[in-house]
């Protein structure tokens, strides 16, 4: 008997007498004829049945859709380990189970059985939202703290809605800002599981509004403020549908259609007439069409130690002179391993916007969102041309689990992955109309060092301790995760 498993790092062989059946496999020569058999790791072997155990949520047909091997296929041994290696990894990038062990279950002559054993994460989190606006916790360390500048409410996430790796969220938040949003994403809507479908809904209403950048940093106008300005600074409103097609495993494509609305008070026109518009209005509608391309190879996307993962995206915003803009958006992450606990990655990420002239909202590039240099947390660099790149190299210094009181099927334990890193980044962003920053055209640079913690549900914390060009350092804290 040949046993092998993917899911803890576990493989083993051993061999046994071989049965009366065995012996009729192919390959295999009859009873007292001199041997001349293939060598074992070779033979082709036939996938009888899989066998899936744990998934009370989670539909079949869907994790057999991850795998890379079906039932009535033909596979070599030494073929299976790899298999079973992306089979692991495909379903750990679903994001719908905590484990995965992917096993052999039995033979029969040429016949396997394969067993996959899962434990499924929570799918529901009602959870309530506090959240301060500032774009990360440096920033609102800036504004000293200030309770005022939170966000609260509640936020519904509901993954895995229907079994089918559906995902439903509505959101509802007030408090500094107002925000509502719903939206739906269903991958699978056919029998051929290739296509599907979301529609997306989102309102904003924001007391503060950043209508300028002044020394690098966002400069700020807030309502209550301002004698006359109305209750909200801005209001913004985007719908849009979209449809989904995964031919294979590893590559997606996304085509959405919309539109988006935004209107500013005159407070925010008098600082800056051009901040949404190239002829200085102050309300504008728009369609807008995007179509998206992704590439996933990687043993755990929110983390990657090894594999390639891409993402290219072209979206043409408005078809007038007045709000029309092409934008292309490309990002990609490479992760090699190094030795047992060593890993090192590169990531490039870059986006350019045409025609170079846009509205101010349109020239927000690096600091934003994940397009920042670690060093830089403090800046915001406009452009509509940039690109930058971060390298990481990266140790586990410690993996271990620690056990809940309260055990269920899924959460017996919480797994604990630390890692000390060191990193150095490099980036570039070009503005042609709004040059007044010292940062914008200019190559920047950063390096350090820090630790990661990874946990449950895609959770990492970085602590990092960086460097830039300017003769600065600092401790910097990032969180990162799906809620």
């Amino acid at each position: 008997m040949l046993f092998c498993c993917f899911g803890r790092g576990l493989f083993a062989q051993t061999s046994l007498p071989i049965t009366d059946e065995a012996k009729t496999a192919p390959g295999l020569s009859p009873p007292g004829a001199m041997p001349v058999e293939s060598p074992p790791q070779r033979r082709l072997f036939m996938i009888d049945k899989i066998y899936i155990n744990g998934n009370k949520k989670t539909k079949d047909y869907i994790i057999k859709r991850e795998l890379p091997f079906k039932e009535g296929d033909s596979v070599a041994l030494n073929q299976l380990v790899a298999q079973f290696r992306l089979g692991k990894q495909q379903l750990v990038n679903t994001r719908l189970f905590n484990d995965v062990v992917i096993s052999l279950r039995s033979f029969r002559g040429y016949l396997v059985d394969v067993e996959i054993d899962v434990k499924e994460r929570w799918y529901i989190f009602p959870i309530p939202y506090l959240k301060p606006i500032d774009r990360n916790l440096q920033t609102w360390a800036d504004k000293g703290y200030s309770l005022d500048r939170i966000n609260y409410g509640a936020k519904l996430n509901y993954y895995n809605t229907t079994g089918r790796n559906d995902v439903l969220k509505v959101w509802l938040i007030t408090g500094y800002s107002r925000q509502v949003q719903v939206s739906y994403n269903q991958p699978f809507m056919d029998g051929s599981l290739k296509s599907g479908y979301g529609i997306n809904f989102n309102y904003s209403a924001m007391k503060e509004v950043n209508p300028r950048t002044v020394n690098n940093k966002q400069f700020f106008l807030r309502a209550d403020s301002l004698p006359k300005a109305g209750r909200f600074l801005e209001e913004t409103m985007t719908g849009s549908v979209q449809w989904n097609y995964r031919p294979g495993l590893k590559t997606r494509h996304v085509i959405r259609a919309g539109f988006g609305m935004s209107k500013i008070d005159s407070a925010v026109w008098n600082v800056n007439n051009n901040y949404i518009s190239k002829s200085g209005r102050t309300q504008v509608v728009y369609p807008e069409i995007s179509y998206t391309m992704n590439f996933l190879d990687v043993d755990y996307a929110p983390y990657p130690l090894r594999g390639f993962m891409a993402e290219t995206q072209l979206i043409r915003r408005g078809f007038g002179s007045d709000v029309g803009m092409w934008q292309l958006n490309v990002k990609a992450t490479k992760a090699w391993e190094i030795g047992a606990k060593g890993s090192f990655s590169t990531q490039l990420t870059s986006t350019v916007r045409l025609p170079f002239k846009q509205p101010f909202s349109q020239h927000r590039l690096m600091g934003y969102g994940d397009f920042y240099l670690r060093g830089m947390e403090k800046y915001v660099i406009d452009g509509v041309l940039g690109g930058m790149t971060r390298n990481t190299l990266r140790r586990e210094i410690l993996n271990f689990s620690v056990p809940l009181p309260i055990r269920s099927q899924s959460h017996d334990r919480v797994p604990f992955r630390i890692y000390a890193k060191t990193y150095a980044d490099l980036g570039y962003s070009y503005s042609k109309y709004f040059r007044e920053n010292s940062l914008n055209n200019k190559l920047l640079t950063t390096a350090g060092f820090g630790i990661d913690v990874v946990s449950l549900y895609d959770v990492v914390l970085r602590f990092e301790y960086s460097f830039n060009q300017l003769g600065q350092n600092g401790f910097f804290f990032h969180v990162r995760n799906d809620f």
